[in-house]
């Protein structure tokens, strides 16, 4: 039961992949497609994310023999196996390959550009790092441990493919702006991931909308009952709370655009790089302003996961709301066998699982953030390794983010509202009280007077086990003089609706005016 979809229980097996056509329409940035040289566009087309088998090749049973690391030119001895098993990443980060690659495709062509390395050595690696990317995607490329992460993995398997020229790609570039670099790819497609599943659910809850309507159901504070609204409104305020989580995913998905690669380790490079080359070919905004905030920012993943601890909150309520509501003692809705699950031993159960979990999992999704937030909270700058522990709560949490967003849409277009039960239950709680007060203040009483006065209706419905609409004429005016007989257009749940007028109130021509503006915001015919 832990995975939802096509979604695996583990966070390295995550995988995404470049969108050319999002990163194009949202950066307005032109690709490397545009460059002079014959190989394919750097930006390869968008796959969702999903789990993948092919790219999760295992790591090697039994690896050649421990290689000098690429880095170790001043060491005479190699790190422990404890060492090395305690301090490798690729377990994880090779999720990150599509987006690796891109950046190395574009660090080549532009340090061909820049006379850093010939045409020749230029297509080499492309055509090298074409073949790579082909091996990873059928499962044919060994991850090795001893090469430690997914930019070590690739560049060393590239010097053995194609010797010398390979040694030429890491010129001007550190790890420390390299992993940036990808994290930031990976986290803009990530993004727009999720925005794609947050429109998903809103059209989904939209349709139920459009289907229930003019049903009226207990609006609730404090868990006590309160006034009558419209089922439609109750799932519009929904749709809103998801509407500002799209936004702020989108409003971070700006501030993260911005590129770290040549940043190098934290200084940059004396070297006569283009950055702006770079740049624009990855489909970045600009390149970051100062090579040390570029190596040690983590900001933008911060902002990430709380825009998705956010919708995690919102999707956690939406759960609570319709597991009560699938409860005997409301019994409002019905989920279909098909979102439903039973238990082991009481024969008689049918339990809204999905929801109970998509509560659960928003924990899990706020622990992402609070890893982070403590992970960052006393590194000096620039770089240092703690961050290497940045990439799985990411992974992990829009893994889950996206399995939540799902199974929530799949949950709305499975349950039925129970109108009968519904409307049984609306008599209860004095929903109209309100309105009744309202109607005293339109005949000039203070609101203050008003709300006295209904308080002292409803103490004698009380007392006669009765509904305001069932009191009589007489006995209102018994309380005070300025009822009359008008006063039963405003009793009763049906006509509280209606006197509602205020814009984004729970009136049917104000609902309608909202059902109409998302279904024309969310294209839904």
């Amino acid at each position: 039961m832990e995975s939802v979809g096509h979604y695996s229980a583990t966070p390295s097996s995550l995988f995404l992949s470049i969108s050319s056509s999002s990163s194009a329409k949202l950066s307005g940035q032109t690709s490397l497609s545009s460059l002079a040289f014959s190989h394919r566009p750097i930006m390869p087309k968008r796959e969702v994310i999903s789990a993948s088998s092919q790219t999760q090749a295992p790591l090697s049973p039994s690896p050649p023999e421990k290689e000098n690391k690429l880095w170790g030119g001043r060491f005479e001895e190699s790190v422990t196996d404890v060492v090395e098993r305690f301090t490798e990443s690729i377990s994880f980060d090779k999720v990150l390959y599509k987006h690796d690659i891109m950046g190395s495709r574009a660090h080549a062509s532009m340090l061909a550009k820049q006379g850093l390395m010939s045409a020749s050595d230029r297509d080499s690696i492309l055509k090298g790092l074409d073949e790579i990317e082909r091996r990873i995607e059928k499962g044919e490329f060994v991850w090795r441990t001893d090469r430690e992460d997914v930019h070590m993995n690739i560049e060393a398997a590239l010097i053995d493919m194609i010797g010398e020229p390979a040694k030429k790609l890491h010129t001007a570039r550190s790890r420390n702006d390299q992993v940036l670099t990808d994290f930031r790819l990976w986290c803009r497609d990530a993004i727009d991931s999720v925005v794609e599943r947050v429109k998903h659910l809103q059209v989904a809850l939209v349709k139920l909308a459009l289907k229930n309507e003019g049903l009226i159901v207990p609006g609730y504070t404090h868990l006590q009952r309160a006034q009558p609204v419209l089922l439609q409104h109750l799932l519009l305020a929904f749709v809103e709370q998801l509407e500002r989580d799209a936004g702020r995913l989108l409003d971070c998905r700006v501030r993260l655009n911005f590129c770290p690669l040549g940043a190098c380790a934290l200084a940059g490079t004396g070297l006569p790089i283009d950055r702006f080359m770079t740049s624009e070919a990855l489909g970045f905004t600009a390149p970051m302003r100062n090579s040390i905030d570029a190596v040690s920012d983590r900001d933008f993943v911060l902002e990430f996961l709380s825009a998705n601890s956010i919708i995690a909150i919102h999707l956690s309520r939406l759960g609570e709301e319709w597991v009560l509501w699938a409860s005997e003692e409301f019994g409002f809705i019905t989920p279909s066998d098909s979102v439903s699950t039973g238990s082991s031993i009481m024969p008689q159960k049918k339990n809204p699982d999905p929801m109970e979990l998509v509560r659960g999992k928003s924990a899990r999704v706020v622990g992402d953030l609070v890893t982070l937030l403590t992970l960052c909270k006393g590194l000096p700058l620039a770089y240092n390794r703690d961050l290497q522990e940045d990439k799985e709560p990411v992974f992990d949490s829009v893994k889950t983010i996206l399995g939540m967003l799902e199974v929530s849409a799949e949950f709305a277009q499975n349950i039925t509202f129970n109108q009968d039960r519904i409307k049984k239950a609306l008599p209860a709680g004095y929903l109209d009280a309100t309105t009744l007060a309202d109607y005293l203040v339109k005949k000039g009483v203070p609101f203050r007077t008003s709300h006295d006065i209904v308080g002292r209706s409803v103490a004698l419905c009380d007392s006669k086990n009765c509904q305001l609409r069932d009191l009589s004429l007489d006995e209102l005016k018994s309380i005070n003089p300025m009822f009359d007989k008008d006063v039963y257009d405003y009793l009763g749940v049906e006509n509280s609706i209606e006197k509602f007028c205020s814009y984004g109130s729970t009136g049917s021509s104000c609902v309608a005016d909202q059902l109409s503006y998302w279904t024309a915001k969310l294209e839904i015919s």
